[in-house]
């Protein structure tokens, strides 16, 4: 039994060593490392269809925004040297739209690409490295000017308004059985059957707006008093 016991005890000890030495290791590596060492970020860049010389030259290479900068070699390829730390790595070009990148940095000088994401930057979706570039698309600097459609009008609060009143009034009558006594009846009575009853005439209401006399049933009145007299 103590045999075992002091075995047991001796495996402890030398894990417990290997463990100290391992972390005593890197703990003199990293006072060794110089805190303003930097590491190079590599990657290349791509335009299928394109010669190098017709988009290099304008091309531009942005970190955070600016804070680093570098340009393009005649291969497409670059090397940056930045410090330890998270960087955007981002593709300028005045026709070319180029999309972004995160790569992450430790101490020990690993990198870690991925996509950035603004909108969940939990969201972690690995990319290869070197850095991979290739444009989405062409540049868009102008807004599409629209075009005249007929449905946009349809779909104007106003005709909407104008045209549905219309409408109802051309399919309800359809709709409704007119020879039913009881419905005639009952039309007769809300003066349904009869709409110009107390309506004014629509030609005469447009002589008295532009021919400034007074109405002829006016006139015909006054004539008829006088033959009374």
């Amino acid at each position: 039994m103590k045999t075992v016991y002091v075995r047991t005890v001796l495996c402890i000890l030398t894990r417990l060593f290997l463990l100290l030495l391992a972390y005593g290791e890197d703990a003199v590596d990293s006072a060794k490392r110089n805190p303003n060492e930097l590491f190079t970020i590599e990657g290349k860049a791509s335009v299928p269809g394109m010669k190098a010389s017709e988009w290099i030259p304008a091309t531009k290479i942005l970190i955070d925004g600016g804070t680093y900068q570098g340009f393009l070699k005649s291969d497409g390829s670059f090397q940056l040297f930045v410090p330890t730390g998270s960087y955007v790595i981002d593709l300028t070009h005045p026709a070319l739209d180029f999309e972004p990148q995160r790569v992450d940095v430790n101490s020990k000088g690993n990198k870690r690409a991925r996509k950035l994401n603004n909108i969940q930057p939990n969201a972690v979706s690995h990319l290869t490295y070197p850095l991979r570039f290739k444009p989405k698309g062409q540049m868009n600097y102008f807004q599409k000017r629209e075009e005249f459609r007929i449905i946009d009008i349809l779909k104007s609060p106003m005709v909407i308004m104008m045209v549905l009143p219309i409408v109802f009034l051309v399919l309800i009558p359809k709709l409704i059985n007119t020879d039913d006594p009881e419905i005639k009846k009952e039309m007769q009575s809300l003066n349904l059957m009869n709409p110009k009853q107390d309506m004014p005439d629509l030609s005469e209401m447009v002589t008295n707006l532009f021919g400034g006399g007074a109405p002829p049933q006016k006139k015909k009145e006054k004539a008829v008093k006088g033959k009374k007299k």
